[in-house]
């Protein structure tokens, strides 16, 4: 049998919205893109910024650095996470953008409406591994359906070539879960498919800017590509 491959979605808001509107989102929140990661740039992005996705190429020193580190906390272990963000494992070819949604979107207390796709997965999901839950993603045509039609929409146009190096990850903030409770803090945590779990990312004072420091010396600085684009998931309510 071959291995499922969907469209590579864009890193676009107006493709990303339409994916989450179309997948149960209720909330007052959207994606829209970071222009720059110079403070002037990032003041243009609204406030309540929930979760940041990051489209980056996967190839080269990245990827050879993500290797790595996936190896040295798999012997060494690394800062505790949060026990109840949602992570999954991505198993489907070029549905990482579909992973970074569901990542930013379940993780960052938005609202979906009832029966909605992601409201069912949600549910299915509970106390499923990220290898089980990634199975319910590879059972239902919800999320395939949608993904499909969220990538048709975009401003290019889908290639007949669908390997691509190009892939999204994503950041969102998670309770500091070795803190008192009084004095409680927030961590940045980041959340790839692609990897072999969520992986903690420093201190949050402020999520934009700690994750636009965080990809400026860990993905730009290493690469010569030009080929990076960032989102923010941003909560009209906040």
């Amino acid at each position: 049998m071959s291995e499922s491959r969907w469209i590579p979605l864009e890193s676009n808001p107006d493709v990303f919205n339409s994916w989450a509107i179309n997948a149960g989102l209720a909330s007052q929140a959207q994606f829209e893109d970071i222009y720059g990661l110079d403070p002037e740039l990032l003041g243009m992005v609204s406030k309540g910024v929930k979760a940041v996705t990051l489209l980056f190429p996967c190839s080269g020193t990245i990827a050879t650095k993500r290797k790595e580190e996936d190896e040295k906390i798999a012997a060494q272990g690394q800062y505790p996470i949060d026990p109840t963000i949602f992570w999954m494992k991505q198993t489907i070819v070029n549905a990482c953008g579909t992973m970074g949604l569901l990542h930013a979107l379940i993780n960052s207390g938005v609202a979906f409406a009832d029966e909605s796709p992601l409201a069912k997965f949600i549910e299915e999901c509970k106390d499923k591994t990220p290898l089980e839950r990634v199975k319910v993603l590879e059972e239902t045509s919800l999320f395939e359906q949608i993904h499909t039609s969220a990538a048709v929409s975009g401003q290019t146009t889908v290639p007949d070539d669908l390997d691509t190096y190009l892939h999204f990850t994503c950041f969102v903030q998670a309770p500091d879960v070795t803190a008192r409770d009084q004095d409680r803090g927030w961590r940045v945590v980041e959340l790839d498919g692609g990897r072999n779990g969520p992986i903690d990312r420093g201190k949050c004072t402020n999520l934009l800017q700690d994750v636009a420091n965080f990809v400026k010396e860990h993905y730009i600085k290493e690469s010569k590509s030009v080929n990076f684009s960032m989102m923010a998931l941003c909560s009209a309510q906040d």
